[in-house]
């Protein structure tokens, strides 16, 4: 299996993307290409040891910059990020992964890949976490605008995803609205709740804020307006969190094996907030595998981002979503 690996993208570069790969690119079944500038790469290459594994260099005269249009990357075919995206296109990689600027690789995979089947636009499916463990909230910000049909679309999408990626036959899909009643909510929500009533699918109903971080629902929907204010409102919250409570403990003066244990605590419970576990998210709906990750990914995001893309590949989920977009929308 092939992955291509937009060097240049994220806030640090090709020697965090380089570092990421390292221990991945021991498992012979997986080979790496990098794009970018190929000087830069390979000198980071040698730096890290890591000649002689499986990784081949693709050398790129540009990349797109974090704070540029998504224009640019549909015109200058010579970015990183437009030939990373390209080799899946042309059937060299079996998935793309970028921690580089998100609204490029949307647009990039839109207009180069295509949708799938039944797909008027694709969606970023984010992972949340729980008291019971995790949720997956989609949009997570691809789409400001939503019609109801999109929003079928994504719990579609969202269930095959949800059931691959937690092992969970039939996973609970919530409407997030602002009441737990049919009634309540926007013309949106109103008109999406009647169409996921319809559905062949595990619909639980409205979903309120709290009842995400609740687990109540497995799979939670919403237009990308909403769904990214509430991912960087929940990131946000238990970044403050943990600040909170370190300091106050760090006040309470307490034995040195108490705060040893309790900084332990603290410390596994924002890894289920660290986007870093999960790697990186996946563009569902269009025609190939893209992960598209944060923009201040560290090694270990680049790391889990790779595994995520060879699950994404090998459970052939495209084909699955394809399958259920066009037995779910035929009855609806």
């Amino acid at each position: 299996m092939k992955i291509a690996l937009d060097a240049m993208g994220g806030d640090y570069g090709p020697s965090i993307i380089v570092e990421g790969i390292s221990e991945v690119s021991r498992d012979a079944e997986v080979e790496i290409i990098l794009v970018g500038d190929s000087e830069r790469i390979e000198r980071e290459l040698k730096d890290q040891n890591l000649k002689g594994r499986p990784i081949s260099v693709l050398h790129a005269e540009s990349h797109v910059d974090m704070h540029e249009s998504p224009k640019r990357a549909l015109r200058d075919k010579t970015s990183s990020i437009f030939l990373a995206v390209q080799l899946v296109k042309d059937g060299k990689a079996d998935a793309v992964i970028s921690a580089g600027n998100t609204g490029a690789m949307l647009a990039l995979a839109l207009f180069e890949l295509g949708r799938l089947k039944g797909v008027d636009r694709p969606v970023l499916a984010s992972p949340l976490p729980t008291l019971t463990g995790r949720c997956f909230l989609l949009d997570a910000g691809a789409n400001a605008d939503c019609s109801p049909n999109h929003l079928l679309q994504f719990a579609i999408m969202g269930s095959v995803y949800a059931e691959d990626a937690m092992g969970k036959p039939n996973p609970r899909v919530g409407l997030l609205s602002i009441g737990e009643e049919p009634s309540k909510g926007n013309k949106l929500t109103l008109e999406t709740y009647k169409m996921l009533q319809r559905a062949d699918l595990n619909f639980i109903g409205n979903v309120e804020g709290g009842d995400i971080v609740a687990g109540k629902a497995d799979v939670v929907i919403c237009d990308g307006f909403v769904g990214n204010v509430v991912l960087k409102t929940i990131e946000g919250v238990g970044e403050a969190i943990h600040t909170m409570l370190t300091d106050a403990f760090t006040r309470a003066f307490l034995p040195t094996d108490r705060s040893e244990a309790i900084q332990s605590e603290l410390s596994r419970l924002m890894r289920s907030f660290d986007y870093s576990e999960y790697g990186g998210v996946p563009l569902l709906g269009v025609n190939g595998v893209c992960i598209v990750c944060h923009g201040r990914s560290n090694a270990r995001a680049i790391r889990n981002a790779i595994i995520a893309a060879v699950q994404v590949v090998n459970h052939r989920l495209n084909e699955r979503m394809e399958k259920k977009l066009r037995e779910v929308t035929r009855e609806v």
